[in-house]
């Protein structure tokens, strides 16, 4: 029996070594959730460039067809992986994608939700998993950004405000493809999600929800790409 504990214990270390030597040999993706430049924080109060004062409680967004172009033309693509970051599980903001090599990183494309082929794939597992709070239904699929908090600014039941950013069906597909320029070696990528510049483009006194697919979601799809940037 005591044999057979050592050797429990010597797989756990080992398992644990060779996870830990894979992270470190691979190439992350780290996003960093901000307002106006400094680290985000929930239930901070914020004032945004129109003026309102506000806090965030709920952040989430899919990342997803991540695409690392490298000087030499070559690309690596992570297929089939969706990525949910969300403020309540700050792990979800950084991921490994392929193995760290000596190239020089020319780009770096991926998109901000859920592209049309997996809507209309219904319901799934992991980060795709309707117990995440990210999936309206069939019809309207998954929600790709969702920014919820409080403003004074709001003349709704609780002062809230919510943001629920989607829809795969033309006219209103609101998925959106980021491209940033890197140029250079890396081991850890860092990209910024700044809060700020999405509220620069709303007054909440006007606009403080939207729940479903349309043209105000556009247009807030279109808001979205604003917030990425490269650190």
């Amino acid at each position: 029996m005591a044999k057979k504990g050592i050797h429990i214990v010597f797989l756990f270390f080992f398992c644990f070594q060779i996870n830990s030597q894979s992270k470190s040999d691979s190439l992350a993706l780290n996003f960093r959730l901000e307002f106006n430049k400094l680290p985000f924080e929930v239930n901070k109060k914020y004032v945004s460039s129109k003026k309102d004062t506000l806090t965030v409680e709920t952040f989430r967004c899919y990342i997803s067809n991540i695409q690392i172009q490298y000087e030499d033309q070559s690309v690596f693509t992570q297929k089939g992986s969706y990525h949910l970051l969300d403020s309540d599980n700050p792990d979800s903001f950084q991921f490994h994608l392929t193995k760290k090599n000596d190239k020089i990183i020319s780009k770096v494309t991926f998109n901000i939700g859920i592209d049309s082929l997996t809507n209309t794939s219904g319901a799934m597992a992991g980060d795709l998993d309707p117990i995440k709070g990210m999936y309206w239904a069939w019809q309207s699929g998954y929600i790709n950004m969702k920014i919820e908090g409080k403003s004074s600014s709001c003349k709704t039941k609780k002062n809230e405000f919510n943001f629920h950013i989607g829809g795969y069906l033309p006219p209103y597909y609101a998925m959106r493809t980021m491209e940033l320029i890197y140029d250079k070696k890396a081991s850890q990528i860092n990209i910024g999600i700044d809060l700020y510049n999405f509220f620069a483009n709303l007054n909440l006194a006007k606009t403080n929800s939207v729940m479903i697919p349309g043209t105000l979601a556009m247009e807030l799809a279109d808001y979205s790409k604003s917030l990425f940037y490269i650190e």
